[in-house]
């Protein structure tokens, strides 16, 4: 049975019980959104090894920006996460479980998907969204290069062609500028690169600059959906 919860804008908090991936079922959460809206979002969540998952505190502020356009914005907890059926598979089964939330999103809206995710799970999310029709554009925030002894590739950029936005802390400890702008080099346009002043990776303030940055960060979303897909 699905559950629904109050939400203090018009779109409500549904609890998505038949979301399942090749590890079993998902727990996944679905921000209603308008009947005509033209677009549905996924928002991925960082490394369950760190304790991300879908109630982490940049993956809430990014589904905000999507729901604030009206756009059904569904998240859910990786394998192994919360009570997500599985384990832990390193980010290969973990796209398994992205390409799962596309396939749930298409047959309940039928309708074109824009791609979030925040640090791992922007490396996986756009790994398993770059070359699927369904997605139109990707939103990678915190991206990271080399974390917690872990290094992500992303030789596969060259390959996404819709639009492209990163967000970026520029106190970020897993996603320096020198190597974030390399990454984002390699990315084909429509691309847009944004530095956020002040925030570290979780788009927290940094002692020269207190204060969460995370209505920044979102900010930042909006002005890109706008600007690209005419959102309003």
């Amino acid at each position: 049975m699905t559950q629904i919860f109050s939400s203090q804008s018009s779109s409500q908090i549904r609890s998505i019980e038949d979301l399942r991936g090749p590890a079993g079922r998902l727990e996944a959460l679905l921000n209603t959104g308008r009947e005509d809206a033209p677009y549905a979002a996924l928002v991925c969540h960082p490394h369950p090894m760190g304790g991300g998952t879908m109630h982490n505190k940049v993956v809430y502020h990014a589904m905000k920006a999507f729901s604030s356009f009206g756009l059904p914005a569904l998240r859910f907890n990786f394998r192994g996460v919360g009570l997500s059926e599985g384990k832990h598979d390193e980010g290969l089964g973990e796209q398994e479980d992205v390409k799962a939330a596309l396939d749930w999103l298409e047959n309940n809206f039928h309708r074109p998907i824009l791609f979030a995710g925040f640090s791992f799970g922007s490396n996986v999310g756009m790994r398993a969204c770059c070359g699927d029709a369904r997605v139109k554009g990707l939103v990678g925030l915190g991206l990271p290069v080399h974390a917690e002894g872990r290094d992500y590739q992303y030789g596969f950029l060259p390959k996404c062609t819709v639009p492209k936005l990163f967000v970026s802390g520029d106190h970020d400890p897993y996603g320096s500028r020198e190597a974030v702008e390399a990454v984002f080099a390699r990315a084909t346009e429509p691309k847009r690169l944004v530095w956020i002043a002040g925030a570290d990776h979780f788009f927290q303030g940094t002692a020269e600059s207190p204060g969460a940055k995370l209505a920044q960060m979102q900010e930042e979303i909006r002005v890109w959906l706008r600007s690209e897909f005419g959102l309003s």
